[in-house]
Protein backbone atom coordinates (compact mmCIF):
# COMPACT_ATOMS: atom_id res chain seq x y z
CA UNK A 1 0.00 0.00 0.00
CA UNK A 2 1.12 3.53 -0.75
CA UNK A 3 1.51 5.83 2.27
CA UNK A 4 -1.13 8.28 1.01
CA UNK A 5 -3.59 5.71 -0.35
CA UNK A 6 -7.10 5.59 1.13
CA UNK A 7 -6.52 2.00 2.34
CA UNK A 8 -3.69 3.04 4.68
CA UNK A 9 -5.15 3.91 8.09
CA UNK A 10 -3.80 6.92 9.95
CA UNK A 11 -1.13 6.02 12.50
CA UNK A 12 -2.76 7.87 15.41
CA UNK A 13 -6.04 9.56 16.25
CA UNK A 14 -4.30 12.95 16.00
CA UNK A 15 -3.53 12.23 12.32
CA UNK A 16 -7.24 11.64 11.69
CA UNK A 17 -8.90 14.21 13.93
CA UNK A 18 -7.98 17.90 13.55
CA UNK A 19 -11.02 19.39 15.30
CA UNK A 20 -10.79 22.43 17.53
CA UNK A 21 -12.32 22.80 20.98
CA UNK A 22 -15.61 24.30 19.67
CA UNK A 23 -15.90 21.37 17.25
CA UNK A 24 -15.57 18.93 20.14
CA UNK A 25 -18.50 20.73 21.76
CA UNK A 26 -20.60 19.87 18.69
CA UNK A 27 -19.78 16.17 19.14
CA UNK A 28 -20.55 16.37 22.84
CA UNK A 29 -23.86 18.13 22.18
CA UNK A 30 -24.83 15.63 19.51
CA UNK A 31 -24.41 12.85 22.05
CA UNK A 32 -26.01 14.67 24.97
CA UNK A 33 -29.14 16.04 23.30
CA UNK A 34 -30.63 12.59 22.51
CA UNK A 35 -29.54 11.32 25.94
CA UNK A 36 -31.22 14.24 27.70
CA UNK A 37 -34.33 13.73 25.56
CA UNK A 38 -34.37 10.07 26.61
CA UNK A 39 -34.01 11.01 30.30
CA UNK A 40 -36.81 13.57 29.99
CA UNK A 41 -39.05 11.08 28.18
CA UNK A 42 -38.29 8.44 30.78
CA UNK A 43 -39.30 10.84 33.56
CA UNK A 44 -42.61 11.43 31.72
CA UNK A 45 -43.36 7.69 31.38
CA UNK A 46 -42.45 7.25 27.71
CA UNK A 47 -40.27 4.19 28.44
CA UNK A 48 -43.17 2.40 30.11
CA UNK A 49 -45.51 3.18 27.21
CA UNK A 50 -42.94 1.93 24.66
CA UNK A 51 -42.42 -1.34 26.54
CA UNK A 52 -46.20 -1.85 26.96
CA UNK A 53 -46.80 -1.15 23.27
CA UNK A 54 -44.06 -3.58 22.19
CA UNK A 55 -45.36 -6.32 24.50
CA UNK A 56 -48.94 -5.83 23.22
CA UNK A 57 -47.77 -5.86 19.58
CA UNK A 58 -48.06 -8.99 17.39
CA UNK A 59 -44.44 -9.97 18.20
CA UNK A 60 -45.17 -9.91 21.93
CA UNK A 61 -42.50 -10.14 24.58
CA UNK A 62 -39.93 -11.22 21.98
CA UNK A 63 -40.06 -7.71 20.54
CA UNK A 64 -38.19 -6.50 23.63
CA UNK A 65 -35.10 -8.27 22.28
CA UNK A 66 -35.09 -5.83 19.33
CA UNK A 67 -35.04 -2.68 21.49
CA UNK A 68 -31.29 -2.71 22.33
CA UNK A 69 -30.39 -3.17 18.65
CA UNK A 70 -32.72 -0.34 17.60
CA UNK A 71 -31.37 2.07 20.21
CA UNK A 72 -27.74 1.18 19.41
CA UNK A 73 -28.50 1.72 15.73
CA UNK A 74 -29.95 5.14 16.53
CA UNK A 75 -26.89 6.02 18.62
CA UNK A 76 -24.50 4.92 15.84
CA UNK A 77 -26.51 6.92 13.31
CA UNK A 78 -26.16 10.09 15.40
CA UNK A 79 -22.45 9.50 16.01
CA UNK A 80 -21.65 8.69 12.36
CA UNK A 81 -23.69 11.65 11.11
CA UNK A 82 -21.87 14.11 13.39
CA UNK A 83 -18.49 12.64 12.42
CA UNK A 84 -19.36 12.97 8.72
CA UNK A 85 -20.62 16.52 9.31
CA UNK A 86 -17.23 17.39 10.81
CA UNK A 87 -15.34 15.85 7.88
CA UNK A 88 -14.23 12.64 9.61
CA UNK A 89 -14.86 9.31 7.90
CA UNK A 90 -16.58 7.10 10.52
CA UNK A 91 -15.27 3.96 8.78
CA UNK A 92 -11.58 4.84 9.21
CA UNK A 93 -9.86 3.34 12.24
CA UNK A 94 -6.41 4.68 13.17
CA UNK A 95 -3.74 2.01 13.54
CA UNK A 96 -3.38 2.68 17.28
CA UNK A 97 -7.12 2.14 17.93
CA UNK A 98 -9.37 -0.85 17.81
CA UNK A 99 -11.19 -3.39 19.88
CA UNK A 100 -13.91 -2.64 22.38
CA UNK A 101 -15.31 0.02 22.59
CA UNK A 102 -13.64 1.46 19.48
CA UNK A 103 -15.04 -1.14 17.08
CA UNK A 104 -17.61 1.10 15.37
CA UNK A 105 -15.40 1.56 12.30
CA UNK A 106 -15.73 -2.16 11.54
CA UNK A 107 -19.49 -1.72 11.10
CA UNK A 108 -21.15 -0.03 8.12
CA UNK A 109 -21.69 3.70 8.44
CA UNK A 110 -25.21 4.78 9.48
CA UNK A 111 -24.49 8.43 8.59
CA UNK A 112 -27.45 10.36 7.22
CA UNK A 113 -25.18 12.71 5.22
CA UNK A 114 -22.04 12.27 3.10
CA UNK A 115 -18.65 13.19 4.58
CA UNK A 116 -18.27 16.96 4.39
CA UNK A 117 -15.17 18.86 3.34
CA UNK A 118 -14.48 21.21 6.24
CA UNK A 119 -11.42 23.30 5.19
CA UNK A 120 -10.36 23.72 8.83
CA UNK A 121 -13.59 25.50 9.78
CA UNK A 122 -16.44 24.46 12.02
CA UNK A 123 -19.32 22.81 10.12
CA UNK A 124 -21.56 25.79 10.92
CA UNK A 125 -18.99 28.15 9.39
CA UNK A 126 -18.84 25.98 6.26
CA UNK A 127 -22.62 26.09 5.92
CA UNK A 128 -22.57 29.89 6.31
CA UNK A 129 -19.79 30.14 3.70
CA UNK A 130 -21.74 28.00 1.22
CA UNK A 131 -24.91 30.03 1.76
CA UNK A 132 -23.16 33.34 1.28
CA UNK A 133 -21.36 32.11 -1.86
CA UNK A 134 -24.67 30.88 -3.27
CA UNK A 135 -26.35 34.22 -2.60
CA UNK A 136 -23.62 36.33 -4.29
CA UNK A 137 -24.08 36.99 -8.03
CA UNK A 138 -21.28 35.92 -10.36
CA UNK A 139 -18.78 38.71 -10.95
CA UNK A 140 -17.72 37.96 -14.54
Amino acid sequence: MKPNSPQTPPATMEDLDHRTVPAWFLSFSAAMVPFCAFCYGHSRGVTTRVVERVVKSPVGVYGLFALPFLTLGMEKSIYDTVQSWQGIDPNVRPADRGGFPSGGAALPSFSLIPIQKVDGLLPVQNIARKLTKASKPNEN
